[in-house]
């Protein structure tokens, strides 16, 4: 929350310890905390849980061990580390409007936020990527696996320099009696520095990769919704394949979607605040900001509450992490579907499915050339096929020599 230095009814009061304490203008009724309180913990218990569980999900079963799901584990580590420490220390503050965490968690609180959300639309951002060539150019190689760490390190990295700037000036003051966690940026004419800064870092964490998904997904509606199916497989392997694609499709942009929207209202109060500063001395300031910023937290614990509902694998892990429950009943089904291989006489039928399409101009990608099983989002796995890499005149030869196996 942006400090005011100008609360002029600011209260001082000494504990019995000799402690100065600051008893602030933005002090709020016992019932109003009681129920900030709630709405912060039940936000953080349901983002902790939910991203555990999809980041267990995946990492427990290799099924699920993909380029996409490395990406979603990403996103996942980076929202429930926001949900515990960011969500968690920034109520606590804004509540009381004192800092009572120290120095060095100052620091750290002045570079995680900015690092967390880098890194969860940035991990969107390379799943749009990784779609987009899996869907618009399925016979270009796709990531590997020390590729698509490397890609997760770099993105780690970039957003710990993006937000660098505001850590090193961070600093602990006293402002009539009360503590305070503040940025205190170097003076110069107008303020440019820290507008420039505050508008390169909303830029780059939230409307370029919004433009770049919106552009991806846009491509990628277009190709899956024009893609016709061939058809005597019209009730095949295919046609699951493809719906399971649009699904997967609709999921993400309701992910993006959603991130979107949670953070718009919290950067526009800042932008807003770079322009009329007094704004931040009203009292009325507090609930507002503590509402915006609810909002926006509350996209941490969304994505897992989205893939439960959308995608059938994450549903059936759900019921298995949650088994313990009284009104969780897992089923065999359930642990079938993210530890089932399937058999060999699926795997041809399935490469009988991609020779059709790459004869008909129809592209369905293979399994990575990591050898990975099949994308979570996928109705069926997807096994190793290395005829789809084949060339056309012998591809039938390379699917009779699977039947004879």
């Amino acid at each position: 929350m942006r400090v005011c230095t100008a609360a002029p009814d600011a209260n001082v009061s000494s504990d019995p310890g000799g402690n100065v304490t600051g008893v602030t203008a933005f002090s709020m009724p016992a019932w109003q905390l009681a129920l900030w309180a709630a709405a912060y913990l039940t936000l953080v218990l349901v983002a902790v849980a939910g991203n555990a569980t999809v980041i267990w999900i995946i990492l427990a079963h290799r099924r699920m061990r993909t380029v996409t799901s490395y990406f979603i584990v990403n996103l996942a580590l980076a929202d429930l580390c926001m949900a515990a420490f960011n969500a968690t220390v920034n109520f606590v503050y804004a509540s009381h409007n004192v800092w009572y965490f120290g120095r060095a968690f100052c620091y750290f609180q002045n570079l995680f936020p900015i690092t967390a959300m880098f890194v969860s639309i940035y991990s969107m951002t390379a799943i749009a990527a990784d779609r987009y060539m899996a869907i618009v150019h399925p016979f270009q190689p796709r990531l590997s696996a020390p590729s698509t760490k490397a890609v997760i390190a770099g993105i780690w990295l970039v957003a710990l320099a993006l937000a660098f700037p505001q850590c090193f000036y961070s600093t602990v003051t006293l402002n009539q009696g009360a503590t305070k966690c503040v940025v205190d940026w170097p003076k110069d004419s107008g303020g440019m520095t820290l507008l420039l800064y505050h508008l390169t870092v909303i830029a780059l964490i939230y409307f370029l990769p919004l433009a770049v998904m919106f552009v991806a997904y846009s491509v990628i509606g277009l190709t899956l919704w024009r893609r016709g199916v061939p058809g005597h497989q019209a009730h095949g392997a295919n046609l699951r394949h493809l719906r399971a694609k649009k699904k997967f499709v609709k999921t993400m942009v309701l992910v993006v979607v959603t991130f979107a929207v949670c953070w718009l209202p919290y950067h526009f109060y800042f932008i807003l605040g770079r322009f009329q500063e007094d704004i931040y001395c009203h009292k009325f300031i507090q609930q507002v900001y503590l509402a915006l910023f609810w909002l926006a937290m509350s996209s941490t614990m969304y994505n897992p509450i989205i893939y439960c509902c959308l995608n059938g694998r994450f549903r059936s892990g759900f019921r298995l992490a949650f088994r313990c429950c009284p009104w969780v009943t897992p089923t065999e089904e359930d642990r079938l579907e993210l530890t089932y291989a399937p058999s060999l006489s699926v795997r041809v039928n399935r490469c009988h499915t991609k020779e059709t399409l790459f004869t008909t101009g129809e592209a369905v990608p293979c399994e990575d050339t990591n050898g990975q099983a099949g994308d979570p989002q996928d109705g069926v796995s997807t096994e190793p096929c290395s005829l789809l890499r084949a060339k056309p005149s012998t591809f039938g030869q390379a699917v009779n020599r699977e039947h004879r196996i």
